[in-house]
């Protein structure tokens, strides 16, 4: 299983092996930019706030990647 820092790190390496911002990889998937911003990891009331798998989706579709490669921390940029 992964945490939700182990999501949210996949998440930010993505955008950069790609070039792109956590905002810019939410824009070019299609999705509000302000999806993966730091500020919306953690809910108002403090609980860890979770990506849907629908943006998990369209993220890795744009960037042409599968879920593997996703959570590799060794991928190469």
């Amino acid at each position: 299983m992964f945490s939700h820092d182990e999501i949210w790190q996949a998440i930010d390496r993505l955008a950069q092996r790609h070039g792109y911002s956590a905002s810019g990889l939410a824009r070019q998937a299609g999705l509000d930019p302000t999806t993966f911003n730091k500020s919306k990891r953690i809910s108002a009331d403090g609980k860890p706030r979770w990506p849907s798998t629908e943006s998990l989706s369209k993220i890795l579709t744009v960037t042409g990647e599968d879920v593997t490669t996703f959570f590799r921390s060794d991928h190469p940029s």
